[in-house]
């Protein structure tokens, strides 16, 4: 199997399913199980997702199949970050979908950074649509760009990138842990994408870019960081994203934080 790559084509399937941040979380939590082949009946039976039809609970395991399962080791790491904050759940989510829908990719990670640095801190939907036919023009019906807009601003909104549900809507900037930003690191570090580790649609997304990133990273303790000019020196502490998370999250590691 080669590297995982972000995917490249644009699709619709944001139209049947968000960010879908506690259903991830309720899959992150039996990721063991996910592999077997009768998982559609088993989470449906458990209630995995709660009293989803199995139809429903057929199309959330194949989105999180694409979106966590399609990049080794990540479904481990996330099993073993069991006492994730509400916040890391949705920049965790927020992440793996830019990863797995283009649109959605495009959209936070370049076009809303691009109307925050010029200083335009509104968004609507009329707005979205236009330039959803700007990236692929003619590709859908203005009905089909109309929902997959109201689709892109209801994600981004519950990543807390836009503010309210009415028109015009804020943009603003959410919190980022430094465990959830060691996780995306560690997470592209494995993954085929455009762009570098400091420069890329992820992290400009979440406003961590220029002075305020080299000051984050040097004080991760998971990373080696050191810029001099155009000279960039980055080390890895652990092997993988799941030795991070094996050392991060063993219960002693978590003891510790809980009495920090």
């Amino acid at each position: 199997m080669g590297t995982p790559s972000e995917v490249a084509e644009y699709h619709t399937r944001i139209l049947r399913c968000s960010l879908e941040v506690e259903h991830s979380r309720a899959y992150w939590s039996h990721a063991q199980d996910a592999a077997s082949s009768d998982t559609a009946n088993a989470a449906f039976n458990q209630y995995w997702f709660g009293a989803r039809s199995l139809p429903r609970v057929e199309l959330l395991l194949a989105v999180f199949r694409e979106r966590f399962d399609a990049f080794p080791p990540a479904l481990s790491a996330l099993h073993r970050w069991d006492a994730m904050d509400s916040a890391d759940r949705r920049v965790i989510c927020h992440w793996h979908m830019q990863l797995a829908d283009r649109i959605y990719r495009e959209f936070t990670g370049e076009w809303l950074v691009e109307r925050m640095a010029g200083g335009r801190v509104e968004v609507n939907r009329d707005l979205v649509v236009r330039w959803i036919d700007q990236m692929a023009p003619k590709r859908w019906a203005t009905s089909t760009r109309i929902q997959i807009a109201r689709k892109l601003l209801y994600s981004a909104a519950e990543v807390e990138l836009v503010k309210g549900s009415r028109d015009p809507r804020q943009l603003q900037i959410p919190r980022v842990s430094d465990h959830a930003l060691t996780y995306l690191l560690y997470l592209l570090r494995g993954v085929q994408f455009q762009g570098s580790l400091i420069d890329n649609p992820y992290l400009a997304s979440v406003g961590i870019s220029g002075s305020d990133l080299d000051r984050r990273l040097r004080k991760l303790p998971a990373l080696r960081f050191r810029r001099q000019g155009d000279l960039i020196e980055f080390g890895w502490q652990h092997e993988s994203l799941l030795s991070w998370a094996e050392e991060a999250f063993r219960p002693e590691a978590s003891l510790l934080r809980g009495t920090a």
